[in-house]
């Protein structure tokens, strides 16, 4: 067993195994490999030259400190129950802390998964709302680059809230559509006449006018607050600041 950066040779494994465990489509993961990949944020299992289990993160930065969202995290079929995953998630955490993350951050997909992780050392550290409207009045909306919209969530962030820039806004970009209003901040995807809101900050109540100069019927909105658990959280670091908010969730 060896844990190691991924090879050139090893990305057909690693989009084999993505989509065994995730089911995600080929255009999703050209999507992922094209505009968010980085050998340097990847982390492989091998056994026998092979692929067994695998993780990739993005940065991110709260209180001056700098924390590692991780992501896709899959074990092989054929490899699983062996404590492959704790290995490669502890092998990870103590590389992360010789780079100098103070934190470590995961979304849990389901309940089961948040209890796994709680077993290695995550605890519950963030929040949001969801909330669905339905169409209203238009408002003013425009589209943003990602460059503008990095800047204008700095300024609309919540007290708490994590700055994810680079390759979180090329991804989050490479599928969803960014916009901002006078009071509000938005990254969405359309599914027909349904908007799914990936992000809203600002103003809640301006959603349904978005619907409504967006053209749709109804929309499903992220938001920061309290009502559902979000990511966990490693500290890496005595005495890490835990964030409140974290909004780009590539779930």
């Amino acid at each position: 067993m060896e844990i190691e950066y991924p090879t050139r040779e090893a990305i057909p494994q690693l989009h084999q195994l993505w989509q065994t465990a995730f089911q995600d489509t080929d255009n999703f993961l050209e999507r992922f490999f094209q505009k968010a990949y980085s050998p340097r944020r990847c982390r492989c299992l091998m056994e026998q030259g092979r692929v067994a289990a695998a993780l990739y993160w993005f940065d991110g930065e709260y209180a001056g400190n700098s924390y590692a969202y991780l992501y896709a995290v899959a074990t092989r079929p054929d490899a699983r129950g062996r404590g492959l995953c704790r290995a490669l998630m502890a092998d990870t955490h103590s590389l992360l802390a010789s780079l100098g993350y103070a934190g470590s951050l995961l979304m849990p997909e389901n309940p089961p998964l948040r209890q796994m992780y709680r077993r290695f050392g995550y605890r519950d550290c963030c929040s949001f709302r969801e909330f669905t409207f339905k169409r209203g009045d238009p408002i003013p909306i425009r589209p943003v680059t990602a460059g503008e919209y990095a800047a204008l969530r700095r300024a609309l962030l919540p007290r708490g809230g994590m700055i994810q820039e680079g390759a979180n806004l090329a991804f989050l970009e490479s599928y969803a559509q960014l916009y901002a209003g006078d009071h509000f901040l938005l990254a969405a995807a359309e599914d027909g006449r349904f908007l799914q809101g990936l992000e809203l900050l600002g103003d809640p109540q301006a959603a349904s006018g978005i619907l409504g100069a967006l053209d749709k019927d109804a929309g499903f909105f992220r938001t920061p607050g309290a009502e559902k658990q979000g990511p966990m959280l490693l500290p890496l670091i005595p005495d890490l600041p835990a964030p409140d908010y974290f909004g780009l969730i590539f779930d």
